[in-house]
């Protein structure tokens, strides 16, 4: 492995052993007579080379982590769809695919605050830079300000980056910045930024980098679904966390014991799940051929609970069960494995063609005569076949602020518009979903946002249009079907579940009786 002092993440700035940061009480510039400043001193630690004499190779790890922010800016993808196939296009090993894991992810979710660093830094608005070099500065800058990498590690390489792929002009400009960056520690940079700062909102935004809009819904909805709003900074915080990956069997068909056999640990809040190790999962046998699931345990708990409401007649035998938005398959492979064990059928209906497919390969380890997948609009399925499911999950499309730890770009790419355009379609699905369920059947509503107008503003909607609706208490379905008997999730028959209190996405659902 080259030089690149790769080591943990350190989530306050500060350098190990290895790093000497050395900086001096509250970060003091030098300047020379002419007023520039200079940051050159040997308590820095840098590299006495001159740019033109630094790598011009790129670091494979950190080639990984600017391609996944070069997609992700410039082609809109997710990261953590492009991450595992450039970790494995560049035959990283595990420990190389980990540094770029967190650098990747790390940049991402840092962004509102590298680019609040970054203004400070350069002598233009950052719009008016190339995209490849704002990309290539802000992972510098999250090497610099949150891993236990040396400054002259971190310089070094990536300016090599740089030159290996940008170019040399633009590796003197991101030298040039990086050192001003390096300057301070990113608590002194907060202090600086923030100073004289008294807006408890544009505050939480800059220390914990998530849009100050984005920080005003997440404090209504901890006080909307119960929680005190000084929550916020435990949930902020968690949602910069890097989340456990997290495993599940699927029931009947599946086994843990390969995954235990690698490392990975018992999950504590449902069966048949387990917390992950790290590494390829793909390389486990398990995994290939899908008895074995990658699936966040939130939505483990709302696909066994909308399975587990007693219906009053004492067998699920002979049910039929829809999943309303299917896409791409987690869930519904869940419920097919249990409606397979119990002697019921699934119905998984999703209208884009490419997730349908996305489907059937999900569905694929369950047995066929338990499942079947239809390719076409949910808002049709209420007319196309009324009251004909005993039980239907409608997981919405949403905004996905439930998500932020696991999709750490989607906090940039959210507006409050998003929220306002999604209503109608979510209100829309539910009354299908309403329409399509039997008398004395249950419908989920399920989310992955806590945002009230995605939660209980269209559940309200719903429920007040309509006399021959109750809502049933979903809090106590969580606690039903999880290993400790009591999430503290309910509130108001709903349940919410977060990422500080539960570690897992925050998943809403509530649970929708028909009456008989």
């Amino acid at each position: 492995m080259s030089e690149s002092g790769r080591r943990g993440p350190n989530n306050n700035g500060s350098r190990d052993s290895g790093g000497q940061r050395h900086r001096s009480s509250g970060g003091a510039s030098k300047r020379d007579a002419q007023g520039r400043e200079r940051n050159r001193g040997p308590q820095r630690g840098f590299s006495t080379n001159a740019p033109s004499q630094r790598s011009r190779r790129a670091d494979p790890a950190r080639l990984v982590a600017f391609e996944v922010l070069r997609a992700v800016a410039s082609e809109d993808a997710y990261a953590n769809l492009v991450l595992p196939v450039r970790i494995r296009e560049h035959r990283l090993d595990k420990r190389d695919a980990g540094f770029a894991t967190e650098l990747s992810y790390g940049a991402l979710r840092g962004q509102g605050t590298y680019d609040a660093i970054l203004s400070a830094c350069v002598d233009r608005p950052l719009d008016q830079l190339d995209p490849a070099i704002l990309d290539a500065l802000r992972i510098g800058a999250h090497q610099l300000l949150a891993m236990r990498v040396p400054a002259h590690a971190a310089l070094d390489q990536t300016v090599g980056l740089a030159r290996a792929v940008i170019g040399a002009g633009p590796s003197a400009l991101i030298n040039a910045v990086l050192r001003k960056v390096a300057a301070r520690t990113l608590p002194e940079w907060l202090d600086l930024l923030l100073d004289g700062e008294d807006d408890e909102t544009r505050i939480a935004s800059l220390r914990h980098a998530h849009p100050e809009w984005i920080v005003r819904a997440l404090r209504q909805s901890l006080v909307n679904h119960g929680r005190p709003a000084s929550d916020i900074t435990d949930l902020l915080e968690a949602d910069n966390a890097a989340p456990v990956v997290n495993l599940v069997a699927l029931p009947g068909l599946g086994s843990l014991d390969e995954a235990f056999e690698n490392g990975a640990a018992r999950g504590e809040l449902v069966e048949d799940s387990a917390l992950s190790a790290g590494g390829d999962l793909g390389r486990l046998e398990s995994v290939r051929n899908g008895t074995t699931r990658v699936q966040d345990v939130g939505s483990q708990l709302v696909a066994r609970a909308v399975a587990g409401v007693d219906l009053g007649h004492g067998s699920a035998a002979g049910e039929k069960w829809l999943d309303l938005c299917a896409g791409p398959g987690g869930k519904a492979a869940l419920l097919a494995a249990l409606a397979n064990e119990s002697g019921a059928t699934l119905l998984a209906n999703e209208p884009a063609p490419h997730r349908a497919k996305l489907v059937r390969q999900a569905l694929g380890a369950v047995p066929e005569s338990a499942w079947t997948v239809r390719t076409g609009d949910g808002r049709d399925v209420g007319k196309e076949q009324p009251e004909s499911f005993d039980r239907v999950l409608a997981d919405v499309p949403c905004s996905g602020l439930g998500a932020l730890r696991r999709r750490p770009e989607s906090r940039w790419r959210r507006s409050p518009k998003d929220i306002g355009d999604l209503g109608p379609l979510q209100r829309e699905l539910l009354n299908s979903a309403i329409d399509a369920v039997k008398p004395g059947g249950v419908v989920a509503y399920v989310t992955c946002s806590p945002h009230p107008a995605e939660t209980t503003a269209v559940v309200g909607d719903a429920m007040h249009k309509r006399e021959d609706l109750e809502l049933l208490d979903a809090g106590l379905a969580m606690d039903a079907v999880s290993l400790g008997g009591s999430l503290g999730a309910g509130h108001d028959k709903t349940a919410q579940l977060w990422p500080h209190v539960h570690q897992t996405d925050a998943m809403f659902i509530a649970i929708i009786r028909k009456k008989p």
